[in-house]
């Protein structure tokens, strides 16, 4: 195994010394992982917050989620500094399938991960040559049971601290200062530990040096399987769950060996989760208040004396505990008042649904799956190309509380930190903060809605329909039926489902509005074709009132993306055209809204050259509108060529398009097709 050069107590202390191997409780340890890695601020719902880059590294890592990591990582860091949170256990409570086990999980992998580098590895230690004492039977060796820290044995070798903090001095060279760093982290032995240790120095006449030469030291497994480092203890039924699950027994095997009755070694507490997670890692309780009463009676006691106690027996631990629940059994066991100190021993942290569609998309990713899907006859399966949208926009809707200062399109935006006309972050942010005073913690943003099971469901359907085997391919339109489907069978709550039903067909009008954009697109024959017309107007209006604008109209301006300098001649009807599709009848209203798009210019382009416009809806539909209705000469309408193909021009035009779509908008036949017949009809206009 990696790391297990150093074979002796004294080998590890000089170690420790050099800076090669490093001696720190559990807190401070996933601290240091968590705060040594990037850190970037980020404006999440109109505030500023942080975010640890640890989170968000590997192919599945965690999404969203700001505010409860960085209350996870102030709680984990005031622990590391010594504050009360080191008697606490830090709870994750929420609705299913919003994370939280994700989360937890999460961790612990990237935990285990940091281990295995040789500076961050964990060690314990051993006693060997037991089978001379006579007291042990056939037992030769026997591993710290709590796989304490080498250190804290050197800190309780002698009775007297003075004595223990002059080997660490004599043996590893530490100073003063460095010694007492180093008892900030001082635990006693645990029961078994240094009831052997009197029993070799008894054995030796008191003669450390034969002691230690009987002691080695072994690393502690990373082995996931095992449970030692980051263990997980989920919630049980009542009658097969004890407390021995987390503490241990007494086990028969070990008293045929020993012959002393009060050897505290008798028990086996590796039975326990406890045990193996002791020694500076990480234990998860999962649904801890699914568990019966005795069983969180346990765990108040480890989560404050941080100790595991048997017979009046004890073994210190270092471990960080994290538990999850869900509100209802939550609120379940908050009702029973005599269970108030338990909950006053956790810091309670609610975990909200993701409520930002963008984010969103990487999720809907994770419930798609990232492995090639194939239809039930083993063809290959494709994906239509706003199916990640449809599905985002369906499920976030449903987790945006009702407001009435904001429409759930304007939530939906500035929470995804977009443009939602004169409505601005701030507005939001209000709404938030109502919200989050409400003592019903279902009520809160973000806290009720459809999870990622629920998500996870809808594209399961969308899979195994018959539609979709068919046409071997998942169609962005028929997901919203499927969302449906979910929403009916699986929520219980009548207004709930009144109010998800509503948020599809608010998700099917925006999938109409993408769908405009997709057509108008395809008709250019250009992937960005909406996208140019819309910074063009952008820069027209921009350029309307320059000095240097000549008689021809036409106006030079500074490309902020690629620096360049770029001409465009000003057409004042396709302004006009556009603002009245917007419904600006007056030329102030028009003066307003220029004045405004010049603002957001102003603001966005500083910080983000690339910023498009592209999440102005009402713009990109005014821009589209005047462009498909207006521009084809001949046809009235593109809607009306498309859906008349009788005659050969409307034909050409109808198979120009598909091909566009096949070729540089990733649509398949079935998709392209389909999208093309939805856009012929009059269903979910706003």
């Amino acid at each position: 195994m990696a790391g297990s050069g150093h074979a002796t107590l004294q080998e590890h202390l000089k170690a420790v010394k050099a800076k090669k191997r490093i001696f720190e409780n559990a807190f401070q340890g996933v601290s240091r992982m968590i705060l040594d890695d990037e850190i970037s601020k980020v404006v999440v719902n109109g505030k500023t917050t942080y975010d640890f880059s640890i989170f968000r590294s590997g192919d599945k890592h965690i999404i969203g989620m700001y505010e409860e990591l960085n209350s996870f990582v102030s709680y984990v860091k005031d622990a590391a500094e010594g504050g009360s949170s080191r008697e606490m256990a830090y709870v994750l409570v929420g609705e299913p399938g919003n994370g939280k086990t994700f989360f937890v999980e999460f961790l612990c992998q990237q935990y285990r991960q940091f281990l295995t580098e040789d500076i961050n590895r964990k060690y314990s230690f051993r006693f060997d040559n037991l089978d001379k004492l006579e007291t042990y039977g056939k037992i030769k060796s026997i591993e710290s049971q709590t796989y304490e820290d080498p250190i804290i044995l050197a800190m309780n070798l002698f009775e007297k601290r003075d004595d223990n903090k002059a080997f660490l001095k004599e043996t590893g060279g530490f100073t003063d200062k460095e010694i007492d760093t180093l008892y900030m982290n001082y635990r006693p032995l645990g029961a078994c530990s240094g009831f052997i240790l009197n029993d070799l120095l008894a054995y030796n006449d008191g003669d450390i040096k034969k002691v230690l030469d009987s002691i080695s030291i072994i690393p502690v497994p990373l082995t996931e399987s095992l449970g030692t480092i980051t263990g997980k203890y989920p919630a049980k039924d009542k009658i097969t769950s004890s407390a021995v699950d987390l503490l241990g027994e007494e086990s028969i095997q070990r008293m045929l060996h020993l012959t002393d009755t009060n050897n505290p070694f008798r028990f086996d507490l590796r039975r326990g989760a406890l045990a193996r997670v002791a020694g500076g890692g990480i234990h998860f309780s999962d649904e801890i208040y699914k568990n019966k009463k005795d069983l969180v009676q346990v765990y108040l006691g480890v989560i404050q004396n941080r100790t595991i106690e048997i017979d009046g027996f004890k073994w210190p631990i270092d471990t960080l505990i994290i538990a999850t629940s869900n509100n209802s059994e939550f609120n379940q066991f908050l009702a029973e008042k005599e269970e108030a100190p338990i909950v006053d021993r956790c810091r309670i942290s609610y975990v909200s649904h993701n409520t930002n569609y963008k984010l969103q998309s990487q999720l809907t990713n994770y419930a798609i799956g990232t492995m090639k899907r194939t239809t039930l006859m083993r063809e290959d399966l494709h994906q239509d190309p706003n199916l990640n949208y449809s599905a985002s926009v369906a499920v976030v809707l449903s987790r945006l509380a009702r407001s009435e200062k904001l429409t759930p399109i304007e939530t939906l935006k500035l929470a995804a930190g977009e443009v939602a006309g004169e409505k601005s972050i701030k507005t939001l942010a209000e709404v938030i903060d109502i919200l989050n005073h409400d003592t019903e913690i279902i009520n809160r943003f973000g806290q009720k809605g459809l999870g990622q099971r629920n998500l996870g469901r809808a594209i399961q359907l969308l899979i195994e329909s018959s539609e979709t085997n068919e046409g071997r391919c998942m169609f962005a339109y028929d997901v919203f039926k499927t969302i449906e489907r979910v929403v009916l069978d699986y929520v219980t709550e009548g207004n709930d489902r009144k109010k998800y039903l509503e948020d599809i067909k608010i998700a099917r009008g925006l999938y109409r509005e993408r769908i405009m954009t997709e057509m108008f697109n395809a008709y250019m024959d250009e992937p960005y074709a909406i996208r140019k017309d819309v910074l063009n107007y952008v820069n027209m209006i921009i350029g309307v009132d320059a000095e240097n604008l000549g008689p021809d109209k036409m106006w030079k301006y500074k490309d902020p993306q690629t620096g360049e300098l770029k001409a465009i001649k000003i057409d004042e009807r396709f302004v006009k055209n556009v603002e009245e599709r917007l419904g600006l009848k007056t030329k102030e209203q028009g003066d307003a809204f220029r004045t405004s798009i010049r603002k957001i210019y102003g603001q966005k382009i500083s910080v983000d050259p690339n910023y498009d416009f592209m999440d102005n809806l009402e713009l990109v539909k005014a821009i589209t509108d005047v462009r498909l209705k207006s521009d084809i000469a001949g046809a009235g309408s593109l809607i009306g060529a498309l859906a008349n193909r009788t005659n050969e021009e409307n034909q050409k035009l109808y198979d120009r398009m598909i091909t566009t779509m096949l070729g540089k908008l990733n649509y398949c036949k079935t998709c392209a097709q389909k999208t093309i017949e939805y856009f012929c009809t009059q269903d979910d206009e706003n």
